[in-house]
């Protein structure tokens, strides 16, 4: 068992040298989600500090995903920051989401009306989610329907429909978004070639939300069909930043040769969410295309400049 330096982990995260990689912060950061204790959680609202928008909504990201309710107060913080980037108090209002916590509908429906439309609709969703996991009727269809990834989405899969009827409730925008959601979730439960080319669909939604949502779709199912539709949206300068980025961290899940190079072009984008988003892409696309285990693994990384120290020497 690889005992957790999580002081090594904490300089990483937090870059308290000033000299560490955002790569290797990504893989310090998904280390400490998968720990998933006190420890971690407190180094991770730590980093919450930094300017990177880009690490701040992965980190508001992975305190929604492990889940714990003493990440909430943070959150909240975030949530309330106008000052801060959309994308990362998007995210926070999704993480707070993503824990459940019944608390916290009353601090989501403060910013119903959010001048970001992001964050308005990020918050509908997520009051939407908290009262779908609460309502005893939804335990049996929870537990029959459990997703194949290994994540806490913004709504759960809808089941027992067609990719055809799953592909209309996707793009009528008459529907409550959370519905919506659900027959997104429900395609990529689904995950082939149909289902993708109904997802592709949901990428000229008018609502940016709703296209960041179905990139990151993608970079969860790593289907090659996406390619294409994933690559024209983050070569799209009048595209939000928000969706550029997770077209470009998609394509480096799904890892395909001809992705290389189109992340290499737009590392040097003027947008910096969109240029570290590719470089963090092109570390992703290392390692799908390495065979090794894990993505992300920071003590790994310990390991591996601790032996470089020693060849040094």
């Amino acid at each position: 068992m690889v005992e957790v330096d999580y002081d090594y982990l904490e300089a990483t995260l937090c870059n308290l040298s000033g000299k560490t990689p955002l790569a290797e912060r990504f893989r310090a950061l998904f280390t400490l989600k998968n720990i998933a204790d006190a420890r971690s959680i407190d180094i991770i609202a730590k980093a919450l500090s930094d300017e990177s928008a880009l690490l701040k909504h992965e980190l508001a990201y992975c305190l929604g995903q492990i889940g714990n309710p003493t990440a909430n107060d943070v959150l909240s913080r975030v949530l309330g920051d106008m000052n801060e980037d959309e994308m990362v108090r998007h995210e926070a209002a999704e993480a707070m989401g993503a824990i459940g916590s019944k608390e916290s509908i009353p601090v989501l429906e403060k910013y119903l009306d959010d001048a970001s439309e992001s964050v308005a609709e990020t918050c509908v969703l997520a009051i939407d989610k908290i009262r779908y996991d609460h309502d005893p009727k939804n335990v049996a269809e929870r537990e029959a329907n459990k997703s194949l990834y290994n994540s806490v989405d913004p709504a759960p899969p809808a089941t027992t429909l067609s990719v055809k009827e799953l592909g209309e409730q996707l793009v009528d925008t008459s529907l409550p978004l959370f519905k919506r959601y659900r027959a997104m979730f429900g395609l990529r439960e689904i995950g082939n070639a149909e289902a993708v080319e109904q997802l592709a669909k949901g990428l000229k939604d008018k609502s940016a939300l709703f296209r960041h949502e179905v990139a990151y779709v993608f970079g969860q199912l790593q289907h090659p069909a996406s390619v294409p539709a994933l690559t024209e949206t983050l070569k799209d300068s009048n595209e939000q930043y928000m969706v550029r980025h997770e077209a470009a961290e998609a394509l480096g899940s799904i890892a395909t040769p001809e992705v290389l190079q189109t992340l290499l072009e737009y590392s040097k984008d003027d947008e910096r969410v969109v240029r570290e988003s590719c470089m963090v892409a092109l570390d992703m696309y290392e390692y799908e295309t390495s065979g090794e285990f894990q993505y992300a693994n920071g003590l790994e990384a310990q390991n591996k400049d601790n032996m470089h120290s020693l060849k040094l020497q």
